[in-house]
């Protein structure tokens, strides 16, 4: 059974695009009120005219108990990124949300993220091992 912690807090993450095994690191912010999330991300572009800027993106979705759910909808400031839909699973200890995002359930991937504990290089090796 998955501990009743609130998730509210900084998040390391990375995705991986189906095609070329590509990755992209994130930082997300989660906020928990009840089972709805809300939060932000931000994660440096690898595509198009905005490749290598900085993008940002909210967070909107809901907890029910292991399940995570949330839609991600980029700010607009990078061309080609739309809203992106996830879906995951929560450790039971509440330090890691592993699961798939899809865009128009076309185009998916995978997700991990794991709660800062103030190592983030350590975070950073775990996720690159697990993905």
């Amino acid at each position: 059974m998955v501990a009743e912690e609130n998730l509210t807090g900084v998040w390391h993450g990375l995705y991986t695009y189906p095609i070329a095994k590509a990755r992209v690191l994130f930082d997300a912010t989660l906020l928990e009120s009840g089972k709805w999330l809300s939060g932000s991300t931000h994660e440096i572009s690898t595509v198009g005219p905005s490749k290598g800027h900085l993008i940002y993106a909210t967070l909107l979705g809901e907890r029910v108990g292991s399940r995570v759910v949330f839609t991600k909808t980029y700010d607009g400031t990078a061309p080609g990124y739309t809203i992106v839909e996830y879906e995951g699973a929560l450790s039971e200890d509440c330090t890691e949300i592993e699961g798939r995002w899809a865009i128009r359930s076309n185009w998916s991937g995978k997700f991990l993220m794991i709660r800062s504990t103030g190592k983030e290089q350590a975070v950073e090796h775990k996720v690159f091992e697990r993905i």
